[in-house]
This record gives C-alpha cells, sequence and structure tokens, in this order.
C-alpha cells in the first residue's frame, strides 16, 4: 500500500499534537498542584479561533499580531491549547505574586505566580516535543487568549497560550508581516 504524504505527515501531526499535551501534563509544578489543561483542536474549533483571533484584531492597531497570528492558525493543522486554571498552592509566606500569602491573593483575585509559572514550564516542555520531532511550532498567546475567549475548556481558566503546529516545506511562523 501506498500513503501518500500529506496523509503520513497529517497522522505524525496528531501523534505530536499528543505527545505535546502528554509533556505540557508531566511537566513539573509547583508542590505537584496540577492547574494545567490541555487541549488539541483542527477543523470547526480552529477556525473559529482564528475568526476570533480576527475579530479582537479589530479593535485598534494595538492588536494587529491577532490578525497576523490568524493567518498562522489557518496555515496550520493542529493547534495544541494549555492553560492555566487559578488554584493558589497555598503558602503562607511567598508573596511571588505581589501580596503577603496566598490568602491576601485569593482576596485580592491576583493569580498564583506558580500557577502562571508552571503553565510557561508546560508550554516549554510541549514545544521541546515538537521541535524534537521536527514540527513547526511557534508559542502564541493570542491564540490562547481567543480560545479563553471563546470558552473551549469549559471552565475558567486563568492564563492560556496556543502553539499552532504545521510540517510544510517552510515554516509558516517566520517571515511574517
Amino acid at each position: 500500500m501506498i500513503y501518500a504524504s500529506d496523509v503520513v505527515e497529517k497522522d505524525a501531526l496528531r501523534t505530536v499534537a499528543g505527545l505535546m499535551a502528554a509533556a505540557a501534563r508531566t511537566a513539573p509544578k509547583a508542590k505537584g498542584v496540577d492547574t494545567i489543561l490541555t487541549m488539541v483542536v483542527d477543523g470547526a474549533e480552529k477556525d473559529a479561533i482564528a475568526a476570533e483571533m480576527r475579530k479582537i484584531a479589530e479593535g485598534g492597531e494595538n492588536f494587529a499580531s491577532f490578525g497576523r497570528d490568524a493567518g498562522n492558525v489557518d496555515a496550520s493543522e493542529y493547534v495544541v491549547l494549555l492553560a492555566a486554571t487559578d488554584k493558589p498552592v497555598g503558602l503562607s509566606l511567598c508573596s511571588l505574586c505581589g501580596f503577603e500569602n496566598c490568602a491576601a491573593a485569593t482576596a485580592a483575585g491576583a493569580p498564583c505566580a506558580f500557577n502562571i509559572s508552571d503553565l510557561g514550564t508546560a508550554a516549554c516542555s510541549a514545544c521541546v516535543v515538537a521541535s524534537n520531532h521536527f514540527v513547526d511550532n511557534r508559542l502564541m498567546y493570542t491564540v490562547g487568549m481567543a480560545a479563553s475567549r471563546l470558552g473551549l475548556f469549559n471552565t475558567k481558566v486563568r492564563a492560556c497560550y496556543g502553539i499552532p503546529i504545521s510540517t510544510k516545506g517552510k515554516s509558516v511562523y517566520f517571515d511574517r508581516k
């Protein structure tokens, strides 16, 4: 049997997307408190993210990067989404978030610095997996913001990143205008 390159590469890409989600899940987390959510989207959900990004871009010239990045989402086969929920780790002495402790931060509605840094660690782990498999990728907060606005995680998330991934002859994430 012959498998065409577009079919084989898309299958491989979906496998890598799953491996990226697994890497994010198993990335180290402060005090072992897991606040990371993962998701892989394509098709209509991916298109909805790009449409929401274009809608955000209409908000003014300072938001033009959302429109540019929407083109990258369009050119990608999949998008890996990573988010952090808000669950302070419960330290009585920390102040990394700018408040005396977790109780004061929670009362003020401030994000836990550890939840946000854990999301960064998870995102880096996912990007390394993509890179180790020679899959083009780019970490984008613009994608995460659009996904958050669409409520794709069906729960409140504190922060979200998107990582579009692609296998083209040339990376679609560079030489951007």
